[in-house]
């Protein structure tokens, strides 16, 4: 974690000096420290990966459903690191659309889960 710190600490800083004279360059510094700081996660999140996939073949889960459930998280992080840059370049507009093009993509993904949630509460329901 101090890596990471360090690594932001030490981008932001070179950004702030950067943006007075190359904007340009400011940007591309951005962009690059986020994808090197998601370099070092990922480790972390192949072990989170791991887990979920056990605790799901644990709990005779399909597949199916852990996958879509992290293709979703996935998503959502990645959306979130495309709005993060769009403001930082300033572009509020740009950010927000790609913040609803996550939410919707999301919604879509998520009707498939939802659907077996709300058959499984019917089948439970005395009828």
């Amino acid at each position: 974690m101090i890596q990471i710190v360090g690594i932001g600490l030490i981008a932001t800083f070179l950004i702030l000096v950067l943006k007075e004279q190359k904007p340009v360059f400011a940007l591309f510094v951005t962009v690059a420290v986020g994808a090197i700081i998601f370099l070092f996660l990922i480790d972390q999140i192949q072990v989170i990966f791991n887990l979920l996939e056990e605790l799901a073949a644990n709990a005779n889960i399909k597949l199916v459903y852990v996958e879509t459930i992290l293709k979703i998280i996935g998503i959502a992080y990645i959306a979130e690191f495309g709005a993060q840059i769009a403001k930082d370049a300033g572009q509020g507009a740009i950010a927000s659309k790609i913040e609803l093009a996550g939410k919707l993509i999301i919604l879509t993904m998520a009707i498939p889960i939802l659907k077996l949630i709300i058959e499984t509460v019917l089948r439970l329901l005395p009828t």
